[in-house]
């Protein structure tokens, strides 16, 4: 149990920050699941529809700092080359 004022706020902040940070990397992930079951599926435009919501929401995430940039960029760029190779 935080002892300070200042301590107290800094585990309210937190834990507040640890739940948005959460259900970002969540949906994420989410969105990423979708795209590679549609890779599988081989449907060339619902991939495309996929990347797409996908790209925005991770490089969202990272401009935000809740996702390394250099692990949005390469997740982005692998994932468009497996878009265009269908």
């Amino acid at each position: 149990m935080a002892n300070h004022k200042s301590a107290a706020k800094r585990a309210r902040t937190s834990l507040r920050r640890n739940t948005i940070n959460g259900k970002t990397l969540s949906g994420v992930r989410t969105l990423e699941k979708k795209l590679r079951k549609t890779l599988a599926g081989k449907n060339k435009e619902d991939s495309a529809k996929a990347l797409v919501a996908f790209e925005s929401s991770i490089a969202k995430a990272a401009q935000k700092g809740r996702v390394h940039v250099r692990t949005a960029s390469r997740k982005i760029s692998r994932l468009s080359k497996a878009v265009a190779a269908l």
